[in-house]
């Protein structure tokens, strides 16, 4: 529910559990609360009014000590808080500020629409927007602001309309920011690089200026655009918790600022660096939408505010709610060197086992045979593979299963008939060499001629054999920015250009091939965020398959981003990323925490191994819908304990679960674990069973909910190391 008291002059937003508060003084719209749910007093003494009470009767008199200490839900530029501003520009004469005051707002139902962005949907919404103006630059800015019903988040994004016959340039236009008093915080970031993204850092909140960011075109292996700002006692099931995530796929940064009130200022949008948008008469900019969340329940209650508002306000697809295919990649199995019949053999021995979809990566287009040559030309080679992708196609279809198709569609080999033919259209500085990554160049989509082009390439192959599935990939950074539709200071829209032009590019691919099953990738998880969901349900998590690695991966992962939005296999060992041999048990358990698939070469894995893959198909089939839709809670990480890990998986009724086990490392003469599990209903006496064991070494037995959550589970030690358990609790 949103309300505002005139009285008051205060803005409520109510959810389930929390009250997130603006007051409007002098104009100004100030930050007064987010937390707990509270309701019906004046919040004004929270934004400190008293405190600098000369200043907050007459502003004009001592504007600076104002505007650098009260807490400001959008904080601008260049008029005297000398914080990190939320709203930057530069007028026509080259001034730094602007001052937009509050004329009007409004209330309704339902969800903003943003031209071009990905945005939350669905119904049980309600939305209130902000108008100020700044009477100077007659520069209109409104702040949105989207709750839904049953899920504690707040989704915000500011939207700026130039009414004025000047242009004006802007620097920044974060789509969220408010302050609010440091009490003994700490915060959390996510970090990495290729084949080991999103490892959780925290640490604590010092004084300055704390932040993740990217400026590579994508979200990045590097960094992540989230933020966490939680309490120093706060665990995976206690504790307050703020977190934020943004929709955008590009550039970004996610500050958190602790200044000389011990005040913290928390924001998150676009990456001011490398951007200036001119805004013309009568133009408008809208920023993608930040989500913020709120939980009382440590970061497990964190993730289910997030989980549940983007699996059901965010991704689109139509498989969402779907058992995905069980898919062979043949990438880790033969790199580039296959034909048809070297993928016909993969298909026939995976058919056998009940694998439902042949996936063909890399190599399959132009004269490609190494990483040096062909993107660009989306046809096929018929050196390696005779009669085409129909054929191809066709004979893996005849085996009962379905086929799907790697594609890498903004890139450009130098090597190639596209840029023999059109080498302007690589993006590149005039006079300058463009760098190489991976042997390729990025083609510049922000040009119609160009996204046109690739599209019906893509479109032309995909009507030409029966093809399901995609992974969408993306090997390189942007670097070496310039256009030939941008010069001049106008160079910098061309970041945010380029990701609308890639969102697009997907969804004009979905809205034309609404049955097909897109999955993004970006050399890995470069490009996991909330943007690419709304296009794709699911996305490829890391590169790196091997199943200790993913613990820490799929841990930080799934502190946002539901289960079944990860993609994950079971891959060969020595693994191809870090050389570990893990049982192959241990690797499908892992894997069943995602969209579960395989990456290797079936006709060579022992007969041990193959004998168990009928198994964990079936506890893919059996578990997928308590995985993909149930609530997940983190029970114990490896990366804090250096020895186990364990995660949880409970039915939304509470009528069963599914925790899964590993024991990375084995130690001498250790006990028996007692895990204490979580989300069960305490009264309930559930069936604890061991679905892939032995049943006469691990027979049934009944245990109560609440046993189960305060005495714990005994898991017993198995030899050696990274042995993985899964344990089925059912009423």
């Amino acid at each position: 529910m949103i309300t505002f008291n005139e009285n008051y002059q205060i803005f409520s937003l109510e959810t389930k559990n929390s009250t997130y508060s603006i007051k409007i003084d002098n104009g100004f719209l100030l930050h007064a609360y987010y937390g707990k749910k509270i309701s019906g007093d004046d919040l004004t003494y929270l934004t400190r009014h008293r405190e600098f009470g000369f200043a907050s009767i007459n502003p004009e008199r001592e504007k600076l000590s104002y505007m650098d200490y009260i807490p400001f839900e959008l904080p601008v530029d260049g008029l005297g808080d000398f914080r990190e501003s939320a709203l930057s520009v530069v007028s026509s004469k080259g001034h730094n500020a602007i001052e937009p005051k509050y004329v009007s707002h409004k209330i309704y139902k339902g969800t903003p629409v943003l031209n071009g962005l990905p945005c939350v949907f669905g119904e049980g919404a309600e939305t209130l927007e902000i108008n100020s103006v700044d009477e100077i630059l007659n520069v209109e800015v409104t702040v949105l602001y989207t709750i839904f019903d049953g899920i504690d988040a707040v989704i915000r994004s500011t939207k700026l309309k130039n009414n004025s016959t000047e242009p004006v340039k802007i620097k920044k236009c974060f789509s969220a920011s408010f302050d609010m008093d440091n009490e003994d915080f700490d915060m959390i970031t996510l970090h990495g690089s290729w084949a080991r993204e999103r490892h959780i850092d925290r640490h604590t909140v010092n004084m300055g200026l704390h932040q993740a960011k990217s400026n590579r075109g994508e979200s990045s292996h590097q960094e992540h655009p989230f933020l966490a700002v939680l309490e120093h006692k706060a665990d995976w099931n206690s504790g307050r918790v703020y977190g934020l995530n943004f929709i955008y796929s590009g550039n970004f940064v996610a500050n958190v600022q602790r200044n000389q009130f011990d005040q913290l200022r928390i924001q998150m949008g676009i990456n001011p660096e490398n951007f200036m948008w001119t805004l013309k008469q009568n133009e408008e900019f809208e920023s993608p939408q930040a989500v913020l969340t709120y939980s009382e329940e440590g970061l497990n209650g964190m993730s289910h505010q997030f989980h549940a508002l983007y699996r059901n306000h965010l991704v689109r697809s139509k498989y969402n709610h779907q058992m995905r295919p069980i898919l062979i990649n043949n990438w880790e199995a033969t790199y580039f060197d296959f034909n048809t019949d070297k993928i016909l053999d993969i298909a026939r021995e995976a058919s056998k086992d009940g694998i439902e979809m042949l996936v063909l990566d890399d190599g399959w287009f132009g004269h490609r045979n190494f990483d040096d040559s062909s993107l660009g030309d989306w046809f096929v080679n018929e050196t390696k593979l005779p009669g085409g992708l129909k054929y191809l196609v066709d004979e893996v279809n005849k085996l009962g299963m379905k086929f799907g198709l790697w594609f890498e569609p903004e890139m450009i080999s130098p090597d190639s008939e596209l840029f023999r033919a059109h080498p302007d259209w690589a993006i590149q500085i005039p006079d300058r060499k463009p760098g190489l990554s991976r042997q390729q160049l990025v083609l510049d989509i922000t040009r119609p001629e160009v996204l046109n082009f690739q599209y019906n390439q893509i479109k032309k192959i995909l009507a030409s054999a029966n093809i399901e599935y995609i992974k969408w990939d993306m090997n390189r950074q942007l670097s070496d920015i310039g256009s030939v539709l941008l010069e001049g200071d106008r160079t910098g829209e061309f970041f945010h250009r380029y990701v609308l032009a890639m969102y697009e590019f997907q969804n004009r691919l979905v809205t034309d091939f609404p049955d097909l099953l897109l999955e993004n990738c970006s050399g890995g998880g470069a490009r996991f965020d909330p943007g690419m969901l709304y296009y794709s349900p699911q996305i490829w998590c890391s590169d790196d398959t091997d199943a200790v690695e993913r613990l820490e991966i799929q841990e930080g992962t799934a502190l946002m981003y539901p289960l079944s939005t990860m993609g994950a296999h079971v891959s060969v060992c020595p693994n191809h990323a870090v050389g570990r041999v893990t049982p192959f048990k241990t690797r499908g358990y892992v894997a069943l925490a995602g969209t579960f698939g395989y990456e290797l070469d079936i006709t060579k894995l022992s007969s041990e191994e193959r004998s168990l893959i009928p198994g964990q198909i079936a506890l893919y089939k059996k578990f997928n819908p308590l995985v993909r839709e149930g609530v997940y809670y983190k029970i114990a990480s490896y990366a804090e304990n250096h020895n186990f890990d364990c995660w949880m998986n409970v039915k939304e009724d509470k009528s069963e679960a599914l925790v899964t086990f590993v024991q990375v490392l084995n130690h001498p003469n250790m006990k028996t674990r007692m895990i204490k599990l979580t989300g069960l209903d305490g009264d309930t006496v559930y069936t604890v069973s061991y679905p892939d064991e032995d049943q006469n070494n691990f027979p049934p037995c009944k245990m109560k909910g609440e046993t189960l959550m305060n005495a714990g589970l005994p898991v017993r030690r198995d030899w050696g190391d990274f042995q993985g358990k899964l344990i089925y609790l059912s009423k």
